[in-house]
C-alpha cells in the first residue's frame, strides 16, 4: 500500500477526534470545529468523513449507551487508531519541515 493522504476536511476531523478523545461523536465534533476554527460545518459531512476515516483505518467507533435525553438513541463514539496517530504525526512533521523552509520575514521600520 502506498503513502496515505488526507483531504483538508479529513485532517481537520481526524485532529478533532484526537483532541476530544473519549468525547468524540458527530455533534460534539461539529461544535468543536465551530468553537476552535470559527467554521460552520454540516453534521452529515462530519459523519461521512468519520465513516471514510474508519474505512481507511484511521479511526474506530463504538456505540455508547442509550440516554433519556436522546429519546433512547445511542451515540457512536470515535477514537483515533494507531495508524491515525502515526498519520497525524507524519502530517505535523511534514508541515513543520515546510514552514522551516519559509525565509524569515524582515520588516522595515
Amino acid at each position: 500500500m502506498g503513502k496515505q493522504f488526507l483531504g483538508e476536511f479529513e485532517e481537520l476531523v481526524l485532529t478533532m477526534v484526537m483532541i476530544m478523545r473519549d468525547d468524540a461523536y458527530g455533534n460534539n465534533i461539529v461544535n468543536a470545529i465551530k468553537e476552535h476554527q470559527d467554521r460552520d460545518v454540516n453534521l452529515s459531512a462530519v459523519h461521512i468523513t468519520l465513516y471514510r476515516l474508519e474505512e481507511k483505518g484511521f479511526v474506530r467507533s463504538h456505540m455508547g449507551g442509550a440516554t433519556q435525553q436522546r429519546g433512547g438513541r445511542r451515540k457512536r463514539y470515535f477514537q483515533v487508531t494507531n495508524a491515525g496517530i502515526a498519520l497525524l504525526r507524519e502530517i505535523k512533521s511534514s508541515r513543520t519541515k515546510l514552514w522551516q523552509l519559509i525565509p524569515q520575514l524582515q520588516f522595515s521600520t
